[in-house]
């Protein structure tokens, strides 16, 4: 079941945007993301929304075939969305063929609160945005250098906890 929303409310993506500015034209097809954050964002007001043929639409075409639909559908619904924090962002910009976003994305579920915590990739395939997978993180704070610099075998800013030369580097 798609939830309604005014043009004129705060974007469910926590942009602090109206949703008509931010994600509904990109929900809705009327245009392409712009770049991998938007993507990203609009992804997130999908599933809040339930606008599930477009969480399938925004996918590498090589994974639609096998998109569940009704598990996401069942997801969608039975979470309450809180909000969406990003985290970082690595290219993805407009004139980017690829991306990666971290974020974490927050919702309730059987009343208890959850946190996602995802950083996701993202291709442009003949000029449109499209997700092709993420790496869920641990709940665990990131490992992270203080340093101006980062060392070889310092821990990788990204919080991977690997070492910056096997990671990154």
């Amino acid at each position: 079941m798609t939830k309604q929303l005014a043009l004129d409310d705060p974007c469910p993506c926590c942009s602090g945007q109206p949703y008509g500015e931010c994600c509904a034209p990109i929900v809705s097809g009327d245009l392409a993301a712009p770049t991998a954050l938007a993507l990203m964002r609009s992804r997130y007001t999908a599933y809040a929304l339930g606008h599930i043929d477009y969480l399938k639409t925004s996918l590498d075409p090589r994974w639609q075939a096998s998109f569940d639909e009704q598990s996401t559908r069942e997801w969608s619904e039975k979470a309450t969305w809180k909000g969406l924090e990003i985290i970082g962002c690595k290219e993805g910009g407009p004139d980017d063929e690829e991306g990666e976003v971290e974020f974490t994305a927050t919702f309730e579920m059987d009343g208890e609160e959850q946190h996602l915590r995802e950083r996701a990739k993202f291709r442009k395939r003949a000029g449109q945005w499209r997700y092709i997978d993420g790496r869920v993180k641990s709940a665990q704070e990131p490992v992270v250098s203080e340093g101006p610099k980062v060392g070889r075998n310092d821990p990788c800013p990204c919080g991977s906890g690997k070492k910056y030369k096997k990671c990154c580097g």
